[in-house]
């Protein structure tokens, strides 16, 4: 149901506002007037919007010749890069230039509140949306496509921002991307022909495109070439040719390859504490089509959902959030002869390639994970474990036993017999952390009721996790209906990679500053794949 709001409330007003401006755009655009001309003479309403800079700012540009600059943005999909070349656009906007990137992106972080981005959001996104349906085409509109889906809330990807009041200069965060983009990409090789016409790099550099505006290849390829040029990138279909050619297993092994050469870079930082905790976790991508020969699609629960399945394990806790092993799960399912996925081996698999890069200390598992075979396959590698586990009758009956006695904490020692080995180790019955009931953990440490809840807590790390996923397949992940399972698992390890290159270049700016690193990132998804793109290929 859609959000009912108050009719003399700020937000009702600019709203509305917001769809007069946008109605005024569209009848002036419908007359075959040019977009820039449209936007310099349509009429701003700012009753209800907030210049978040005061009269004595040192800022020279002018509030309203921002809003016509940010609305023409949005309504065309340009990067801050592209809107800083356009400086024809400043005196019919009231502005004596285009700011630079960075003036752009504070204006848009900063200067405006969620008030004026969602005015802006909602104005241009109804042009665009009016442009496609009713016409004239407008040739520098972006496609509808990018905004019938958007939050006018959220029109940026630069809302992930949590300021640390440090500020970096833009060669530092180029430099820094620039670093952490070329240790990333060196590990993959497609084995292509020398005379090829596109290098892989060119390749690499539309799927980051792609993932950055979140388009498919086909579309992506189009708009790539006709920001870079006709002959620059590849056809959307000689783009497909050449993701085919990274075999799984060879695209498995090059993100290994990425991962310890994103880490070497990382070298002896002080801040980057060894040895790591790891978290395992599985994610899924929607797929929608026929399943026959179709041996990686998995079903959810219910069998009602057609997905593909990706188990991942990340660093967690006080560290950089870096993805360091990617594993394709291949699942029993009715449509197929697989065999039972023995999730174990994925556990395995996992935990002995991160070895490779760093020493493992922990691994958090999710529920999922829990298997005695898990449990000794941990145990087997050398690693301390700490899994929640169904509650099954035995638990119920110690849950039960706890709750006649008053107790809150138990500890219950018990020991793993399977084919592998075996091992003593222990159920921690704890307090949930939601306030209802008790949650049962396995771990392999000896673990006292007095320490059993405190070190519990230590399972609320993987919450990083879920952060991860969004930021992977929200900022990241480029879209594509390929049946391909090649094309699938390419998109879903370069979206990872991608991933990693942020959060290592974020890391690598921090490490500079003194003080307490943060969690939170200082450099935005949106901005760290913009730079990618553009620096990629160097200029000759």
């Amino acid at each position: 149901m859609s959000e009912i709001l108050d009719p003399l409330s700020d937000r009702a007003r600019r709203l509305t506002h917001a769809y007069k401006t946008g109605i005024e755009l569209s009848e002036t655009l419908r007359d075959r007037a040019c977009l820039r001309a449209a936007v310099s003479g349509v009429t701003l309403y700012t009753k209800h919007l907030q210049d978040g800079y005061p009269d004595w700012h040192p800022a020279s540009d002018s509030f309203q010749g921002m809003l016509r600059l940010f609305m023409y943005r949005e309504i065309t999909g340009d990067s801050y890069r592209t809107l800083e070349t356009h400086q024809e656009l400043a005196e019919p906007f009231g502005l004596d230039h285009v700011p630079d990137e960075s003036v752009l992106s504070r204006t848009w972080r900063k200067r405006f509140d969620d008030g004026v981005r969602e005015y802006v959001t909602v104005a241009a996104h109804f042009v665009v949306k009016e442009v496609h349906d009713y016409g004239p085409p407008v040739p520098v509109v972006r496609p509808k496509e990018e905004v019938t889906d958007s939050n006018p809330e959220s029109a940026d990807d630069d809302e992930q921002t949590h300021s640390t009041g440090t500020e970096f200069s833009d060669e530092q965060v180029h430099r820094t991307t620039r670093l952490a983009r070329d240790h990333g990409f060196d590990g993959f090789d497609s084995d292509r022909a020398q005379n090829a016409s596109y290098e892989d790099t060119q390749f690499f550099e539309l799927q980051t495109f792609m993932g950055m505006v979140g388009c498919g290849t086909a579309q992506g390829a189009a708009r790539f070439q006709y920001r870079r040029g006709e002959e620059y990138g590849p056809h959307g279909d000689t783009h497909l040719r050449a993701v085919k050619q990274f075999e799984p297993e060879a695209l498995i092994e090059g993100f290994d390859r990425a991962s310890d050469r994103l880490l070497s870079v990382i070298g002896e930082e002080a801040s980057f504490r060894r040895p790591v905790t790891a978290a395992i976790d599985v994610t899924t991508v929607p797929y929608y089509g026929e399943v026959e020969a179709m041996p990686m699609v998995s079903g959810t629960k219910g069998e009602e959902e057609r997905v593909f399945k990706f188990a991942t394990l990340s660093i967690v806790g006080e560290n950089i959030p870096l993805v360091l092993a990617v594993e394709p799960i291949r699942e029993s399912s009715a449509w197929d002869r697989n065999p039972p996925n023995q999730v174990h081996r994925v556990v395995r698999r996992l935990v002995q390639r991160a070895k490779e890069h760093v020493p493992v200390e922990t691994v958090l598992c999710d529920r999922e994970f829990d298997s005695k075979r898990v449990y000794q396959t941990l145990s087997n590698l050398g690693v301390n474990y700490l899994v929640p586990t169904r509650i099954n009758s035995t638990e119920r009956e110690v849950i039960e036993t706890m709750d006649a006695d008053g107790q809150n904490v138990a500890v219950e020692s018990a020991s793993v017999h399977v084919e592998s080995g075996s091992h003593s180790m222990q159920f921690l019955y704890v307090p949930s952390t939601s306030g209802e009931g008790t949650t049962v953990f396995a771990t392999n440490l000896r673990v006292g009721p007095d320490e059993a809840e405190s070190f519990c807590r230590r399972y609320s790390r993987r919450w990083q996790i879920e952060n991860e996923y969004k930021s992977i397949k929200g900022d990241f992940l480029a879209k594509t209906s390929s049946k391909d399972y090649r094309v699938r698992l390419f998109y879903f390890v370069f979206a990872v990679l991608l991933y990693n290159i942020w959060r290592l270049t974020d890391f690598l700016l921090k490490a500079g500053v003194d003080g307490e690193m943060d969690y939170a990132p200082v450099l935005t998804a949106g901005e760290c794949v913009e730079i990618v793109v553009s620096a990629l290929i160097p200029p000759d």
